[in-house]
């Protein structure tokens, strides 16, 4: 509020400050649409730049609107996502026994991950190629593993058809796709977590991968602690 003996503003003054401030309106866009402009048609010989600076303002404030609803979604999808990979590992923690911890891997995840299909693949080992397929766990070749991480921990995948060596009889309805190597320990073969997806979009290699990373790294404890217990009751 104006103090009763400031002096008043004329004009000339708002006139100079603002020649002074060229940038306020894009400081402040909300006020284009309740100032009073003048009209376009000036007379002849006189360019009109209130339509060209108005639509330019209006274009930032909607690129700005946008950006936000933009970051808005991301960061809802990035606390939906951390609330479920929080979820899955309490899961995980829960299990009572290490035939537990499996089936919460081959079962429950899919579930509290929202995706379509979760599964858990062990090498076997040489001279074990032919080993039988569980119904919990996939086994395949000494290598697999290797060859389709090469030295990466975890791989994201995106528009692409799931593969039967991985998923299973759910390839079918994969997507997308995450790897993520389980490094249990020296003594267990290589072991792998595949997450699969319908949405072709729901991994892809531009995506950040703490999250799923921090469940990889979760599992392979898990897995690590129930393969102790039973080395140290044996």
């Amino acid at each position: 509020m104006k103090r009763p003996d400031s002096p008043a503003l004329s004009a000339g003054d708002v006139s100079a400050w603002l020649l002074a401030h060229p940038d306020f309106l894009v400081q402040h866009p909300e006020l284009v649409g309740r100032l009073a402009l003048p009209p376009r048609d000036r007379g002849e010989g006189v360019i009109d730049l209130q339509g060209y600076q108005t639509e330019r303002l209006r274009g930032q404030v909607d690129r700005l609107k946008d950006q936000q609803r933009a970051f808005i979604t991301a960061s809802r999808a990035n606390h939906n996502t951390q609330n479920r990979v929080h979820a899955a590992i309490l899961f995980l923690l829960d299990a009572e026994s290490f035939e537990q911890l499996i089936h919460t891997v081959s079962t429950d995840l899919a579930v509290l991950l929202d995706l379509d299909v979760v599964t858990l693949l062990v090498e076997a080992t040489e001279g074990e190629e032919s080993a039988a397929q569980s119904a919990e766990v996939r086994i395949v070749g000494p290598g697999e593993i290797a060859r389709r991480l090469g030295a990466q921990e975890l791989a994201l995948e995106s528009d692409m058809a799931g593969d039967e060596t991985v998923f299973g009889a759910g390839a079918g309805l994969v997507r997308s796709q995450a790897l993520i190597r389980l490094n249990v320990s020296p003594e267990t073969p290589s072991c792998l977590l595949a997450l699969g997806s319908r949405d072709p979009e729901m991994f892809h290699p531009g995506m950040r991968t703490e999250l799923v990373g921090f469940l990889g790294r979760v599992l392979e404890r898990c897995i690590r602690s129930w393969l102790t217990t039973a080395g140290q009751d044996g």
